[in-house]
């Protein structure tokens, strides 16, 4: 089972990145976007 954990990430590699900027730019949005009302 381990191996074949090990092989999908090797195989995906490229796409796990784009996947994890993804997530980061979410995350940040949200945190921009709850604390917008508190500028106003």
């Amino acid at each position: 089972m381990l191996t074949q954990i090990k092989t999908a990430l090797n195989r995906s590699h490229a796409t796990i990145l784009q996947d994890a900027a993804g997530a980061v730019s979410l995350v940040v949005m949200l945190m921009v976007a709850l604390h917008l009302p508190g500028t106003f």
